[in-house]
């Protein structure tokens, strides 16, 4: 459906004593993916909360195929798999420099009014930001 791809360039910290990325980070990349996705939608967290809204990843899965090592340049690929509900999924896909696949996963996060701490909708304007990509 809708997708997005960022670069990201792999920094000594995230990986191990082998040079190899420490697999907790994927996590973050993931994250990097999806607030971009948005961004480019005209949407940001902070303005998403600021309105009363939270995001929280209520799943993650991930599958690691090969190792992504410091200094490479990664590309996180990231899709949205179907109009938003009360939850948004995301399908991803990590390569290397070469296009080989590094790791796919998906993620659902719900959305959360803040005043009730409850799933509520997803808001209007994300649904029509979505919609005008069409």
């Amino acid at each position: 459906m809708k997708f997005d791809e960022i670069q990201i360039r792999v920094r000594y910290g995230e990986t191990d004593q082998m040079g190899v990325v420490y697999h907790g980070n994927y996590a973050l990349y993931l994250e990097m993916g999806r607030i971009e996705w948005l961004r480019k939608l005209g949407i940001s967290y902070k303005s998403m909360e600021e309105n009363g809204i939270m995001l929280p990843v209520v799943s993650l899965n991930v599958n690691y195929k090969k190792s992504a090592c410091y200094d490479d340049v990664i590309n996180v690929k990231t899709q949205l798999k179907s109009r938003p509900t009360a939850k948004i999924e995301f399908d991803y896909e990590i390569t290397n420099e070469k296009g080989e696949i590094l790791t796919t996963a998906s993620t659902t996060l719900v959305f959360i009014d803040t005043k009730t701490n409850r799933p509520t909708k997803a808001p209007q304007y994300i649904l029509d930001a979505i919609d005008s990509l069409d």
